[in-house]
């Protein structure tokens, strides 16, 4: 009895960690990737000698007993070098002129903050209370997370610090889901860590393992089309003319993108295309990657955010000037106490980038390189507020944008995080891995949660979905 074909489409971290789960499943594994390079979000690229990560900073959850402990273990990841953040404060905000630290663990999250807002203590617990116990997202998804902090807390600046590390995600005071928001703190909290290296060894890592299981990735292989046959999908047909055959489908690609390739469908009705395609994004981000002069900046073991405005629940860089940043070191390789990589990000809307999105990488002229580099210079200065001497420090600066993800990923406007959840309509922005093709299923960071805990949750909802299915 022939095996089951399961062609994935993409090769981020969902669809990676799908092949693998399905190769060890017994399925006949192909990942087909557009790009020469596979990894999605996760891959880096190299610049003088040294690895730049593209998505990856830090993440949460490593240890016994903790949300991705046993997916990593089961993945072969805890094997890498992960390294652990400052449990006295693993995430450092800094609003005006005053730094506030997130500690490690629950009650010492809460009771660090307290120290600085102690008439907030009964409610920080309480906080840290709902992050513990992560009620499911019937239950809270359809409360606001900024409305839940306002009735919360009666301090405005707690509100802000409490939010302050979001970065990660798009802080929407009208719309942000409590259940995404709390899901995006919770197991940071509980323990966070750096990768000692680039992202590209989890990528590695993953390919070798499915390719031990008899499953292969192929680059260079971009589909066009997605050939729907009595309702059911039959291949991937690649602008290079290759086609892949297979039983079942998953796609790790935006769902504007995958059901944009089914071109003739006797199943996808023009309500539903309507509803996909009206979906919003959330933002993307601006990078400055940094490649600082040896021992000339001290490594720090924990993630700034630095805010030039008190409220952080405004539109970000509002008008074009950066006025906030996370700032993220890379663990030195070499056993060095001084850091040589720096990332600098901050979210950039489309707006800014419109100018531009019918060009490619390389071919967007000066005006776009002026805007890069004064976006690089203005996070450079906000960032130099807690790393006095940066400036100086600096040796080389690699930037990019939301156009740079959206050619390399096919994200639409860049996106950072996925389609944007909505409290208000939650079912209609919340996607399941199923489809109303039969055999044609979704992965990755735009159906429920983004972030490598939320992609890998849905990784395995996708897994469940077709080890489940009835023959």
């Amino acid at each position: 009895m022939s095996r089951q074909k399961v062609i994935i489409i993409g090769s981020g971290f969902g669809g990676l960690v799908c092949g693998l789960l399905l190769s060890r499943a017994g399925k006949d594994i192909t990942i087909i990737e557009r790009q020469k390079q596979p990894g999605g979000c996760l891959q880096s690229y190299r610049r003088e000698g040294y690895a730049f990560d593209t998505g990856m900073h830090y993440v949460g959850g490593l240890a016994e007993g903790q949300p991705l402990h046993h997916l990593f273990a089961d993945l072969g990841l805890l094997a890498l070098h992960w390294h652990k953040l400052d449990p006295e404060g693993f995430d450092r905000v800094t609003i005006g002129g005053d730094t506030f630290a997130f500690a490690e663990g629950y009650d010492r999250f809460a009771e660090t903050l307290a120290e600085q807002f102690p008439q907030q203590r009964t409610a920080l617990h309480e906080y840290a209370d709902l992050l513990r116990t992560l009620p499911p997202m019937q239950e809270i998804g359809e409360t606001a997370a900024y409305d839940y902090l306002a009735r919360s807390f009666k301090d405005e600046l707690l509100i802000n610090v409490l939010a302050g590390t979001s970065l990660k995600t798009e802080l929407r005071r009208e719309s942000l889901p409590l259940f995404h928001f709390a899901h995006g703190q919770s197991s940071y909290i509980q323990g966070s860590w750096r990768l000692q290296g680039d992202g590209g060894l989890i990528v590695s890592t993953l390919i070798s393992a499915i390719e031990a299981n008899g499953g292969q990735v192929c680059c260079n292989a971009e589909v066009a089309e997605l050939k729907e046959h009595n309702g059911v999908i039959t291949a991937a047909i690649c602008s290079n003319g290759e086609s892949y055959e297979g039983d079942v489908f998953i796609s790790d690609v935006h769902p504007v993108l995958t059901f944009g390739w089914v071109k003739q469908s006797t199943v996808l009705k023009n309500l539903f295309r309507r509803r996909i395609n009206m979906l919003n994004n959330t933002y993307g981000m601006f990078t400055a990657s940094l490649l600082l002069k040896p021992h000339t900046l001290p490594y720090f073991n924990h993630n700034i955010y630095i805010f030039r405005q008190a409220n952080v629940w405004d539109e970000p860089n509002a008008g074009g000037r950066v006025d906030r940043v996370m700032v993220s070191a890379r663990v030195p390789e070499d056993g060095s106490s001084h850091v040589r990589q720096i990332d600098l990000l901050t979210p950039m809307l489309w707006t800014l980038c419109q100018p531009w999105e019918n060009t490619k990488v390389g071919q967007r002229g000066e005006d776009y390189n002026a805007i890069k580099q004064r976006m690089a210079e203005e996070c450079i200065a906000l960032a130099e507020r807690q790393l006095p001497g940066l400036t100086g420090a600096i040796d080389k600066v690699f930037t990019s944008t939301p156009l740079t993800y959206r050619d390399y990923t096919l994200s639409p406007c860049g996106s950072a995080y996925g389609l944007r959840k909505d409290c208000r309509s939650l079912l209609m922005t919340t996607l399941s891995p199923r489809t109303p093709i039969a055999n044609l299923l979704l992965t990755g960071q735009n159906l429920i949660l983004h972030g490598l805990e939320g992609v890998a949750m849905t990784a395995r909802m996708t897994v469940d979905e077709i080890l489940n299915q009835k023959d």
